[in-house]
């Protein structure tokens, strides 16, 4: 996994773009603030599939679940973003729950090149390209470059998600 500061880092990334994707949809609100609620959202998601599997309502802050097992499942991240982009603009909520989304996803992609993997459909998958805490500069400067992107581009209107969806 990637280290904390890592997931922090690049959940002020997920941040961003989750922002960028909420303002240039028009959906980021009076005041922007929906935009405002997506950024804090993405934040908070960037650490979120750790945070989730602590059992806060006991004395001792131990797990009520396995690492990496169903706070990190890839389709639930994944959906949760794609329903949240489609009701951008007719449901307040969609807005914070796609900055969180956006937040969950890129802590997804931290994780997923060491040798732990994330489980993306049913098992976990890893690239293998690094241990643990390694290579976090790259993880970091990778999140910050997509969101120049999202902020500079959008997500352009004439993208195609049909394909994407029909992949997974």
């Amino acid at each position: 996994m990637a280290s904390g500061t890592a997931h922090h880092a690049t959940g002020w990334a997920a941040g961003v773009i989750a922002t960028a994707i909420v303002t240039h949809q028009g959906a980021d609100g009076p005041w922007h603030v929906y935009a405002a609620l997506a950024f804090v959202a993405g934040v908070a998601g960037g650490s979120a599939p750790d945070w989730l599997e602590v059992a806060w309502w006991r004395k001792k802050r131990r797990l009520w679940i396995t690492h990496r097992t169903l706070t990190h499942w890839g389709i639930g991240w994944l959906a949760l973003l794609w329903w949240s982009y489609h009701q951008l603009g007719h449901l307040p909520v969609a807005a914070p729950a796609f900055g969180f989304a956006c937040g969950g996803v890129i802590h997804l992609l931290a994780d997923w090149p060491n040798p732990l993997g994330v489980p993306w459909v049913l098992q976990r998958h890893s690239l293998n390209w690094w241990r643990s805490g390694r290579c976090d500069l790259i993880v970091v400067a990778a999140s910050w470059a997509a969101a120049w992107f999202f902020a500079v581009h959008g997500v352009p209107h004439d993208w195609s998600f049909g394909s994407l969806c029909r992949f997974v």
